[in-house]
């Protein structure tokens, strides 16, 4: 009978330790660099994988680049070459980094939640911080996470004439949405 008690005990436990880091394969990165003078420069990937941890507040989120959609072939070879994001090369970008005090985020409660994430984006090995605001949505136990922020494409040594021409935005913006 103890045997018994302490083996439940064990796997609720078990339960527990694993129920607090949530992941998926599917997270939703957009990037726009779209201008005055050029409004193709936008990209979807679809498979990005995220991970949340609902006790430390560690997140983390990988994207491949070849994943990225554009509705315009070219601009797609464009963004995979060696002046872009040369993908071969650097075939994947990160985003590692903890929610500044996580316990505001109430993850057993629908509700809304606003909160900073401070961590460090790496693209074609170039790695920076970058602190941005998330939102944090919990309905009946799911819980989604959306991001908005800029960079600075020189910052991470992608360059190139389309961006000199003022046809691709020098800092364009990214959407990082994930459903876990």
């Amino acid at each position: 009978m103890k045997k018994t008690i302490l083996l439940i005990a064990l796997t609720i436990m078990t339960g527990y330790v694993f129920a607090q880091k949530k992941t998926t394969t599917a997270a939703v990165v957009s990037f726009d660099a779209t201008t005055e003078k050029d409004a193709l420069p936008k990209a979807e990937n679809k498979t990005g994988i995220a991970s949340i941890d609902t006790k430390t507040g560690d997140v983390a989120f990988e994207a491949a680049v070849k994943n990225f959609s554009f509705s315009n072939p070219r601009i797609q070879e464009h963004f995979n070459g060696a002046n872009w994001l040369n993908s071969d090369q650097y075939p994947k970008f990160s985003y590692t980094g903890t929610i500044d005090k996580v316990d505001k985020i109430k993850f057993t409660k629908n509700g809304t939640y606003t909160v900073k994430v401070k961590g460090n984006l790496t693209v074609k090995d170039v790695t920076k911080p970058l602190d941005v605001e998330a939102v944090f949505t919990v309905t009946d136990g799911k819980v989604k996470a959306t991001t908005n922020f800029t960079i600075a494409l020189a910052d991470y040594n992608i360059s190139g004439q389309p961006i000199e021409a003022g046809k691709i935005a020098r800092e364009p913006k990214i959407t990082v949405s994930a459903e876990f």
